[in-house]
């Protein structure tokens, strides 16, 4: 079953490899209760409820969680000042906050609040200490401001893309320097890919951010993956999924959690997506990145000189293997002296394995990455 049409390369933030095993997740289990009892639903009227939900503006905070057996994070000691302020320039280029704060969403809680006011207007504040990071979309303009450097990125969506703007803005936000995502956005990436390889159930009712929810399961058929199942909370009233789960096999706690702990459905205030830097801040006019022609995942392990910088997709469903080719992958990730602490040296390469995703560097320069154990990304290497 297809409810949505979605490819699998947007798991994959083309700027970053590490982002690649977080392609989103986070943070508050249900909170079932004997009070929550809501009509019964099969597995595909919620799904369609979840289709069929027509909100398009909000805002509230969401909590993001990893619980993957990695020490907490903190990179932004691992990386010079010049890594830290330079943002370079280009198509092809990448922003260096984005190799820190993927890391960083690696292992434990993160809080950010959300605004949304359409499917042109969004706004992302991830709350650091003493600090504030900002992830502004409106209209064609989209900026990116990190107050502890006082640097600020703005890129132009192009006018030819304002027909696709939402389908436009959705593969940029990809490739922005944050792997945060909302409940809904996170959820649409896993239900947007069923196929005969998942079981779908229904859950216990439960609550979310003060709101009644059903719980849809997601469960991997295949035993080739690290994935024991995916759990979305779905808003009872609206259809907007308000939290996803992520289990790990052999592991009770959740390994990767997302969810709203108040969401707000009132229209946030359109001053909210109106970005002006500081007058004192260091500002960059970046290139828009180009469309990544071919790269849909319709045919894996397409090596032709033409995908020579896009990403290889082989596998299917949850045993799904990318490839990203050396040419594409950032010189800032092998330059980060945290490397060597992230990563055990193994036969081919170096590896970063966790109890829910597997990232393979191999020394031929290609990055690896799947949630799937090493030995599936080693002989894909091969």
């Amino acid at each position: 079953m297809k409810l949505v049409s979605r490819n699998s390369l947007r798991w994959l933030p083309a700027f970053v490899v590490p982002a690649v095993v977080v392609a989103a997740v986070i943070a508050v289990p249900l909170q079932a209760g004997a009070t929550v009892d809501l009509p019964d639903k099969t597995p595909e009227q919620v799904l369609l409820l979840v289709n069929d939900s027509t909100v398009s503006a909000f805002s509230g905070t969401v909590e993001q969680s990893a619980d993957l057996g990695l020490p907490s994070l903190g990179l932004s000691a691992g990386m010079s000042e010049s890594m830290k302020g330079a943002l370079p320039e280009g198509n092809d280029s990448v922003i260096p906050l984005g190799v820190t704060t993927a890391l960083e969403l690696l292992s434990g809680s993160h809080e950010f609040r959300v605004y949304v006011g359409g499917e042109s207007q969004s706004r992302v504040q991830i709350k650091d200490r003493m600090a504030e990071r900002d992830v502004v979309h409106n209209g064609s303009d989209i900026w990116l401001y990190d107050s502890s450097t006082n640097a600020a990125t703005h890129l132009s969506l192009p006018a030819d893309l304002e027909a696709t703007a939402q389908a436009k803005s959705a593969e940029l936000q990809s490739q922005l320097p944050t792997d945060l995502a909302t409940p809904a956005q996170l959820a649409e990436r896993f239900l947007g890919e069923l196929d005969p390889s998942t079981t779908v159930s229904v859950g216990t009712d439960a609550r979310v951010a003060g709101r009644s929810v059903y719980e849809l399961v997601l469960t991997p058929k295949t035993t080739e993956t690290l994935v024991a199942s995916v759990s979305i909370a779905v808003d009872s009233e609206t259809g907007l999924p308000l939290q996803v789960t992520v289990l790990a096999l052999g592991q009770s706690a959740p390994a990767f959690q997302v969810g709203f702990t108040a969401i707000d459905f009132a229209a946030p205030n359109a001053d909210l997506f109106a970005f002006t830097p500081p007058a004192t801040a260091t500002v960059t006019e970046q290139a828009v990145p180009a469309p990544m022609e071919g790269a849909t995942g319709d045919q894996p392990g397409d090596h032709s000189p033409a995908a020579g910088q896009v990403p290889v997709v082989t596998g299917t469903g949850w045993s799904t293997i990318v490839e990203v080719p050396a040419a594409a992958v950032p010189a800032e990730l092998s330059a980060n002296p945290m490397l060597d602490q992230l990563t055990t040296a193994v036969d081919g390469g170096r590896a970063v394995t966790t109890s829910l995703v597997t990232v393979f560097l191999s020394n031929d320069g290609r990055v690896f990455a799947g949630a799937v154990p090493l030995a599936a990304l080693q002989a894909a290497a091969e």
